[in-house]
C-alpha cells in the first residue's frame, strides 16, 4: 500500500500530497490533511463568504480561516490515484505532516500498515491499532448482521467521504483541472487523543436554495430525528476507550435513529472513557456552551442551516502536574485546552450582506432553531451534571 511519493523533486517543495483526516467523524464533504495543524476541503461560495465576514465575536467559535489552495488530482504508474493541493495563492509554506509516500488506493482499501501509519502521524501516544485490523469500505460501519461494530481503532468515516470523494472527481474532471479548496484551523490538533462529538443544530437542515426534492428530504430526516423535539442531532462520534486503547465510533446513521431519551444516553457515553463518567469536563463545556448561545443570540440575519457543533476534549487524562513534558496539565477552573466547541460546515449558512448570495432570502432576527438546540444541549448536560 506504501509507494513512491507521487511528487515531483521540482514539485516536492511546494506541492503537498493531501491524506485523509483521520479524525472527520460526521459530514459527506471530505476533510484532507494539508499539514499539522492544517486541513482542507472543497471550496464552497457561500462558506468562503461566511469565513470572509465572520463576526469579531463568533471567532474563537469557528476554525480559523487561512486561505485558498489550488488542488488537483495526480495518478502514478500504479494506477493510484492522489490529490496534490499547489499553495500558490498566499496560502501557509511548507509540506504536509508525515511521510508524503503514504499514498491512497483508488478503490481505497486500507490495510493495518497504512492505517497505522496514517494514525501515528497523527495522534501521540501509544499504537492504537490491532495487528489484525484490516479496513475494506465494501464493509464500512456495519457487521453480516447489519450492526455497527462499535469499538474501532481509528474511525471509519473520513476515509468512506475520502473515497467517494475521489471516485466523484475522477470520474468527472481529468487530472490537469484545479479545484479551489480552503485551507482551515484543524481544531483537534493539540489533543492527544481527540475526543469528538459531531451535532446537527437547528430545526431545519435544507438552505434557502435547496430544490423542492432535497427540502422535502432534509425536512423528513429532520421530522423523524431529534431534530425536530431537540433542535439537534449526533451526526459522528469518537471517544477513546482508556481501558481498550482503541476509539468507540458512532455515525450519523446511528445518531438519525436516537429518541430523545437514546440522545441523551448516547451523551453520557461520549463523556465515558470505558473506566469512568468524566464529570470533570461537564462545567467546562456548559460554560462554553453558554457563552456561543450568549453570541448566537446577537447574530441577526444570520441562519446556520445544516452546519455542525464539534464539542471536543482529549481523552487521555492529564493528573495535576507541574510536569512540564505533558502537552497541557490539567488545571483548576475552566482551561480552555481541556475542552473546545467549535462551529463547522457553513455552505448553507445564509446572512444579510452575504457575497455569494448578494439577495438572500430575508431572515429576521437570530437563529431560533439553532438557539432551540443550545438550550437543550445545555439542558442535557446540566441534568447529567447534577447525576439525573
Amino acid at each position: 500500500m506504501v509507494g513512491q511519493s507521487p511528487l515531483g523533486p521540482a514539485e516536492g517543495r511546494a506541492a503537498v500530497l493531501l491524506q485523509p483526516f483521520v479524525h472527520q467523524v460526521g459530514g459527506h464533504t471530505s476533510m484532507l490533511t494539508y499539514d499539522e495543524h492544517t486541513i482542507c476541503k472543497p471550496l464552497v461560495s457561500q462558506e468562503l463568504s461566511f469565513y470572509e465576514s465572520l463576526p469579531l465575536a463568533m471567532r474563537q467559535f469557528t476554525p480559523q480561516y487561512k486561505g485558498i489552495v489550488s488542488v488537483h488530482l495526480k495518478k502514478d504508474s500504479l494506477g493510484n490515484l492522489t490529490l496534490i493541493a499547489s499553495p500558490s495563492l498566499g496560502q501557509p509554506d511548507g509540506s504536509a505532516g508525515g511521510d508524503p509516500a503514504v499514498t491512497l488506493w483508488h478503490k481505497c482499501k486500507w490495510s493495518h500498515t497504512q492505517v497505522t501509519k496514517t494514525f501515528k502521524d497523527s495522534c501521540s501516544g501509544k499504537m492504537l491499532l490491532r495487528t489484525d485490523l484490516q479496513y475494506h469500505t465494501d464493509s464500512l460501519l456495519e457487521d453480516a448482521n447489519g450492526k455497527q461494530a462499535e469499538r474501532k481503532s481509528y474511525n471509519p468515516w473520513g476515509l468512506h467521504c475520502h473515497r467517494q470523494h475521489l471516485n466523484r472527481m475522477s470520474s468527472k474532471h481529468n487530472e490537469n483541472k484545479l479545484h479551489q479548496f480552503l485551507l482551515l484551523e484543524n481544531v483537534v490538533s493539540k489533543y492527544s487523543y481527540p475526543c469528538i462529538l459531531d451535532l446537527k443544530m437547528g430545526t431545519r437542515q435544507h438552505g434557502d436554495d435547496a430544490s423542492e426534492e432535497k427540502k422535502a428530504r432534509h425536512i423528513k430526516k429532520c421530522e423523524q430525528s431529534t431534530s425536530a423535539s431537540l433542535g439537534v442531532r449526533i451526526c459522528g462520534m469518537q471517544v477513546y476507550q482508556a481501558d481498550t486503547g482503541h476509539f468507540l465510533c458512532k455515525d450519523k446513521y446511528y445518531g438519525r435513529k436516537l429518541s430523545p431519551e437514546g440522545f441523551q444516553q448516547t451523551l453520557r457515553q461520549f463523556l465515558c472513557n470505558g473506566n469512568q463518567l468524566r464529570t470533570d469536563l461537564l462545567e467546562p463545556i456548559i460554560l462554553r456552551l453558554k457563552a456561543l448561545l450568549a453570541v448566537i443570540r446577537k447574530q441577526s440575519s444570520y441562519r446556520f442551516y445544516s452546519s455542525s457543533l464539534l464539542i471536543i476534549y482529549d481523552g487521555q487524562e492529564h493528573k495535576e502536574s507541574t510536569d512540564h513534558h505533558l502537552p497541557f496539565p490539567k488545571t483548576h477552573g475552566t482551561n480552555p485546552s481541556r475542552v473546545d466547541v467549535r462551529m463547522i460546515d457553513f455552505a448553507h449558512t445564509t446572512f444579510k450582506g452575504s457575497k455569494s448570495n448578494p439577495n438572500p432570502t430575508p431572515h429576521d432576527g437570530p437563529d431560533h432553531g439553532y438557539i432551540f438546540g443550545l438550550e437543550n444541549l445545555i439542558k442535557i448536560l446540566q441534568s447529567l451534571s447534577e447525576g439525573k
